[in-house]
């Protein structure tokens, strides 16, 4: 049993818990109540927020949808004002109708508005176009002669380069330009741009070309420089174009080449028309004109600066072309789309480029009429012309990367062309030499150089500057395997053959010549000259290590021939000498008086010696040995055997008493007979 005390205390502790069940039980009631009163009111509150937000986002779409029937007339007046000086805010009115455009397309395409804001957006895209157009012909200028001069020269001058960077349109107008283009292509779907853009390029392009050709016309013709420095206050010591290499030794040939034959070395034209110069005046000249080609000094070292205009002007061209076109990409790629680049491109380069290839055509064309008419300087252009071409070809392949293949190839097919008028010209030049006619008119009286022996060497010298490029263009004609990858070495070897092969050519001619001259003796002068010619222009112009490539004895072989001439000229004096040569004279007894018969035999010694004497003298003082040296000796030699030979029979007759008039028959000492001789060869005595 449970103390009644305990059984109270438990009793009160149940009673106390179910007073609080009892409290929590009305509370639970009552939060019933309560949330079924308020729920009501919330759903009620968020229905009204949710219509409130729909009315908003009503009107809303109302206002927007109203402000596109307001575009047209809002945007119209900016529209019709153009672009020109506010193409943000163009652009910006320009993207407003394109939305309008968009909405009624979407919403309302019956809509007469729709028809409104697309035709504001036509007038807008034409007005866009034409603003593209007219920044691109008021801002694009043709660049001048002399800052192309300084572009071609700063690939040799890094500060140059930076001095004389192009910039075809100022900045502000390159960024007009390029958000023009890029709303076109993107927005306006229009490509017509592009070929505005080409056209106009394409025209400074091609005027800028042609305005240094007209540059080089203009200064050769006032002071002969075709160069007056960009920009003079940079560099005031050192001007800012430097030098060109230009072939000014073709130059000279040239002048040297028309002045002896002006319509060529076939004789029919260029030979008849030649007036044959006495003596020393041909010695002169030719000695004069030998000299002058490596005389840098000499009297006609300024025609070095006589440029020959057309092919100084036609080599600057097509470095001025190379250097442009790749100025040209560099602002085109920031205009044209890049899928449209390359094709653009290819169009805006096509005028200059072909004006280029139609001028080397002509060149080429030029030379064909000048072989025809064996005028061989005339052909001489073509050497710094393809060289030049050839250097540049890499550039050029560089800046056409690209573009179409026919582009591409019109480069190749001038050098093709170009290789072979080059190898036809020297092929017959070769032929020229051979066969160039034996004319009586045409021979030097004097025997000095044939015009023919100059004219071949000068030409053959000028390839000294140009082996690689006349190497190639013999190269270019073999048809043999090896051809067809040949290196500089078998160029080499084909242009020395090549070189032998004229002179061969020349000493078979001269040979046929020299029997043109009835006196043996001229004709073996006439050789001597010709030979010590051709040795000693081989000799100074290095031509000598050429032939020695393929010909080791080739100077030998001259010198021989040479020393066998003046051993056949030295003959004729013979039938001077013979009359007081020791084998013909009479032999006498000293004291013993002299038999009539051996006093005619002295009288007819001594007359034939005197009148040998003078006749060899007056002949042979009209001719002419241009090189002092062999001059010299060659009277030497002659003077020493005929005052011994003369001295020894003067001095076994001079006192002998053949005739009462000695003074008739001894009418020269031994010192006068060698002041003749020392008279010989030269007509100023």
């Amino acid at each position: 049993m449970i103390p009644p005390q305990e059984a109270s205390v438990r009793r009160r502790e149940i009673e106390d818990k179910l007073k609080q069940v009892s409290i929590l039980s009305s509370f639970e009631s009552r939060l019933m109540k309560l949330e079924n009163s308020i729920i009501p009111v919330h759903k009620q509150t968020e229905n009204l927020q949710r219509l409130q937000e729909n009315v908003e986002k009503t009107l809303s779409c109302l206002d927007h949808v109203i402000s596109y029937y307001h575009v047209a007339s809002d945007t119209e007046k900016i529209i019709r004002e153009g672009p020109t000086g506010r193409l943000e805010e163009y652009l910006g009115s320009m993207a407003k109708i394109q939305k309008a455009v968009e909405y009624f397309q979407d919403n309302s395409p019956d809509s007469p508005e729709l028809n409104k804001v697309k035709l504001l957006f036509e007038r807008g895209k034409e007005a866009l176009e034409s603003e593209f157009r007219s920044l691109m012909t008021r801002h694009s200028k043709v660049v001048s002669p002399v800052l192309i001069l300084d572009l071609i020269s700063g690939d040799d001058d890094l500060e140059a380069q930076e001095d004389v960077a192009l910039e075809h349109l100022p900045e502000s107008v390159l960024q007009d330009v390029i958000r023009i283009s890029r709303w076109l292509v993107e927005y306006g779907r229009n490509q017509d741009f592009m070929n505005v853009y080409y056209q106009i390029r394409s025209s400074q392009l091609d005027r800028s070309i042609k305005g240094l050709k007209e540059h080089f016309h203009k200064s050769s013709s006032s002071s002969g420089v075709p160069y007056s420095p960009a920009i003079p206050n940079k560099r005031k010591d050192t001007p800012t174009k430097k030098p060109v290499k230009r072939p000014g030794t073709i130059r000279k040939a040239q002048n040297l080449l028309k002045q002896y034959s002006q319509h060529g070395l076939d004789g029919k034209k260029g030979g008849s028309n030649l007036i044959p110069l006495e003596g020393h005046e041909h010695d002169f000249r030719v000695k004069h004109l030998s000299e002058a080609l490596n005389d840098k000094h000499g009297p006609l070292a300024g025609r070095d600066d006589m440029l020959d205009v057309e092919t100084d002007a036609y080599i600057h061209c097509v470095s001025a072309f190379v250097k442009l076109a790749q100025s040209e990409y560099q602002l085109l790629a920031d205009i044209i789309p890049e899928h449209h680049q390359k094709k653009t491109f290819d169009s805006l380069i096509q005028d200059a480029l072909d004006g280029l290839m139609l001028e080397g055509e002509n060149i080429v064309s030029a030379a064909r009429k000048a072989i025809v008419r064996h005028d061989f300087s005339t052909v001489l252009t073509v050497f710094p012309i393809l060289r030049h071409l050839k250097q540049t070809k890499p550039e050029f392949d560089q800046v056409l990367q690209g573009t179409a293949a026919s582009t591409k190839n019109k480069l190749p097919g001038l050098i093709t062309s170009m290789e072979t008028i080059g190898a036809k010209a020297l092929e017959d030049f070769a032929d020229n030499i051979k066969n160039d006619p034996d004319k009586e008119y045409n021979m030097p009286k004097d025997g000095t150089v044939h015009e023919l022996t100059s004219n071949a060497i000068l030409f053959l010298q000028q390839l000294l500057d140009f082996q690689e490029t006349a190497g190639a263009m013999l190269a270019s004609q073999e048809t043999s395997s090896s051809a067809t990858s040949y290196s500089s070495e078998f160029s080499k070897r084909l242009l020395s053959t090549y070189i032998c092969k004229v002179l061969g050519n020349l000493q078979l001619n001269l040979l046929s010549k020299s029997k043109v001259y009835e006196d043996p003796a001229l004709s073996a002068i006439f050789l001597h000259n010709n030979y010590n010619y051709i040795l000693k222009s081989l000799e100074k112009s290095e031509l000598i290590q050429l032939v020695a490539v393929t010909q080791k004895t080739a100077e030998r072989s001259y010198r021989e021939h040479i020393e066998q001439q003046i051993q056949t000229y030295q003959r004729s004096w013979l039938k001077v000498t013979d009359y007081i040569a020791e084998k013909n004279l009479p032999v006498f007894q000293p004291g013993v008086k002299l038999r009539d018969k051996e006093r005619q035999i002295i009288k007819e010694r001594f007359k034939g010696f005197n009148d040998g004497l003078e006749e060899l003298c007056k002949i042979q003082k009209a001719w002419a040995i241009p090189d002092t040296e062999q001059r010299d000796r060659i009277r030497q030699a002659q003077k020493t055997i005929v005052k011994e030979t003369y001295g020894a029979f003067l001095q076994k007759f001079g006192s002998v008493p053949f005739t009462k008039n000695p003074e008739k028959y001894i009418k020269y000492g031994v010192e006068q007979v060698g002041d003749m001789i020392d008279r010989l060869f030269d007509t100023s005595a």
